[in-house]
């Protein structure tokens, strides 16, 4: 079913009410998500993206109810990943010498997951316009590493419309469509969310984009993302949004995060957050166990804080895999400006400490010296040198 965007716009996606996980297992989508497709008839009928592939007979065949397929001018693929060109197989097979208009990079996405059929592609790169009729064009955005190679997004001139791809998206299935009919509390969240754990590690481009975009001096009154809710109630909110996430964001906010064997890590940890509370009331202070707690959401409050303090128990003359793990994930990120300290504890050996410090260090954090390194369970002296890490950290 289509769902009306603006004059002769219509959003044609799938809202995806059941989606748990993405990316394979890496992403946590806790309030579903939408691959949203959009579908544009002026003089030219245009289709910008499709859906993922489990889902790509019921968009065929909803555009088909809704429109004669043939009517098609031109296919848009903003970006070749499978969750917005994953039915543009099923759809070329009814309709095969449409002209594709995308990257050059999205050209090698697109025949590298679905071989070469010998679509009807049309390179096109920033400035590029297509005519469509009525006045109206679109202009072409390379948006290149946001978050692929392919990525673009187009400009609907007239209609003032940005259709993002996956910037300024979030995995929220929102029936309702728009932002000012969704829950703003969970769009917000969902928003950080995605930024965080996605979009983050190509904060440099995005600024340099952001400051593109600024420079071409667009009119947008609606921004439609690939995922989640459409922006029309003020959608330059989300791109202010951005402007302050790209540039070393962060609140007064420490995370602790730790994962513990027998439970002398986790009172290090305990201890950590009470001497946070106690030394800095007026600063939030979290507390994760990362075998118990969701990475993304996890991931998304260290995006938000100024600090990150990183404990795990020594095992096998390395940390407990949880952690190391998470470590790797939190490296990817390219978080930036942030302050980082490790503690934990240990039967013989006790690397677990040193370990994380330089795991933090690659991760790009300014770590400090001060510690905690508890043998067996942790003691009034292991309490009073987590004050110490503490004043330090809030130094």
């Amino acid at each position: 079913m289509r769902k009306h965007i603006k004059n002769n716009v219509s959003w044609v996606g799938f809202i995806d009410w059941e989606l748990e996980k993405f990316h394979g297992d890496d992403y946590s989508t806790m309030n579903g998500s939408s691959q949203n497709a959009y579908l544009i008839e002026e003089e030219k009928t245009v289709l910008i993206d499709t859906v993922w592939t489990p889902h790509r007979s019921d968009f065929v065949e909803n555009l088909e109810s809704e429109i004669d397929l043939n009517r098609i001018d031109y296919i848009i693929v903003n970006h070749g990943e499978c969750d917005h060109s994953g039915s543009l197989a099923s759809l070329m097979k009814r309709i095969p010498h449409t002209p594709i208009y995308c990257t050059a990079a999205a050209v090698k996405s697109l025949e590298g997951q679905y071989g070469k059929s010998g679509w009807n592609f049309n390179i096109v790169k920033t400035g590029d316009e297509l005519d469509i009729g009525n006045g109206k064009k679109l202009r072409f955005i390379e948006m290149k590493m946001l978050h692929w190679p392919d990525s673009m997004a187009v400009y609907m001139t007239g209609d003032n419309i940005l259709f993002s791809n996956d910037a300024f998206g979030q995995h929220y299935a929102v029936e309702e469509l728009f932002d000012d009919l969704a829950d703003s509390a969970v769009l917000d969240g969902e928003a950080l969310k995605y930024y965080a754990n996605i979009i983050a590690p190509y904060a440099n481009v995005l600024r340099k984009k952001l400051d593109e975009l600024k420079k071409m001096q667009l009119d947008i009154d609606i921004i439609a993302p690939s995922h989640g809710a459409v922006w029309r109630q003020n959608p330059m909110r989300i791109i202010e949004k951005y402007e302050q996430w790209a540039n070393d964001y962060k609140e007064n906010q420490i995370v602790v995060a730790y994962d513990t064997m027998y439970e002398g890590t986790a009172k290090i940890a305990r201890k950590i957050v009470e001497e946070i509370n106690e030394q800095s009331p007026e600063t939030v202070v979290k507390l994760y166990n990362i075998s118990k707690s969701d990475k993304n959401d996890v991931m998304t409050e260290v995006f938000k804080s100024k600090s990150l303090i990183v404990g795990s128990p020594t095992i096998s003359n390395s940390i407990i895999s949880g952690v190391a793990g998470w470590l790797e994930y939190l490296k990817q990120l390219k978080l930036k400006n942030k302050r980082g300290a490790a503690f934990g504890s240990y039967g013989w050996s006790g690397e677990s400490v040193n370990i994380i410090q330089d795991k933090l260090r690659e991760a790009g954090f300014d770590v400090i010296d001060e510690n905690v390194k508890s043998l067996w369970n942790p003691t009034d002296e292991d309490f009073n040198q987590a004050k110490v890490l503490v004043s330090s950290i809030l130094a």
